[in-house]
């Protein structure tokens, strides 16, 4: 009988028995741990595809949102006049490497001297950054990055689907001046000639600090579209980080050949949450 009891108690242990502590070590209370979650992680520092033209290859954290937005945009070529109101980038952090973005232009104006003025919604475009090394630091930085432009049939929209690829690039120059490079390939709609046709777009830009949390930049843009003349054009802004999930954005946009804005002018923020 003795021996059956014993058998019982192993094999049965009382609730009120003690037991080894869980694998991450007693609590007060009581209570198992448990692994911490990838939300405890730091954050990176905030990085965004905003303001200069060149874009970040750094992603969103996993699980976390970055709102992009341009506040107000307004440019001018020749003697048409352009605003958009509220571009917005919002992004998602898919996981330590992906984020997911949808890009919005709330509301564009469009003033022509001759033809007929424009305004409303625009089309939008989803895209997906990929960061293949420098996510987490490092000398550089690089990401791949596709998108497809989803046509609106608004006033403001073409009506037909774009889209492209995105490679940027990025690495310190020095323990102040950081550069960013980037090629975009993309596919889009010729409407003199009602067909898609391939441009190419290739920027470069040093970004510095000015005094404190006050940074400034300085860019170059250019465009090659097939059958048409190169454009290019000069980028020169100021960032302020008041927080660390909160960056403000100003800058200047001038044209250097035709066919672009002769100049330009906005105003944004980034936050993330």
């Amino acid at each position: 009988m003795l021996q059956q009891l014993l058998i019982a108690s192993l094999l049965f242990p009382s609730p009120l028995a003690p037991s080894d502590p869980p694998p991450g070590g007693p609590i007060p209370g009581g209570a198992a741990t448990t692994p911490l979650p990838d939300d405890t992680k730091p954050l990176r520092d905030l990085s965004a595809d905003r303001p200069d033209t060149t874009e970040s290859p750094i992603t969103v954290d996993a699980g976390h949102v970055q709102l992009e937005i341009s506040v107000g945009d307004w440019s001018r070529e020749r003697r048409d006049d352009t605003v958009t109101f509220m571009q917005s980038n919002i992004k998602l952090g898919l996981d330590d490497r992906t984020d997911l973005q949808l890009v919005v232009d709330a509301y564009v104006t469009e003033d022509v001297t001759n033809g007929e003025d424009s305004n409303g919604f625009g089309d939008v475009q989803v895209r997906l950054k990929r960061n293949l090394w420098g996510n987490d630091g490092g000398d550089s930085a690089f990401a791949i990055f596709p998108y497809v432009k989803i046509p609106t049939d608004t006033d403001r929209s073409n009506g037909e689907f774009e889209g492209g690829m995105i490679l940027p690039y990025a690495r310190g120059l020095t323990d102040t001046l950081d550069l960013g490079l980037m090629a975009q390939f993309d596919v889009v709609y010729d409407d003199a000639g009602d067909e898609h046709d391939f441009e190419f777009l290739h920027t470069a830009v040093v970004g510095y600090p000015i005094h404190g949390d006050l940074g400034g930049y300085l860019e170059m843009v250019g465009i090659y579209a097939e059958g048409g003349d190169y454009r290019a054009s000069t980028n020169l802004g100021l960032t302020l980080q008041p927080d660390p999930d909160l960056l403000l954005d100003a800058g200047v946009r001038v044209g250097v050949t035709d066919d672009v804005d002769d100049i330009g002018f906005f105003l944004g923020f980034t936050a993330r949450y």
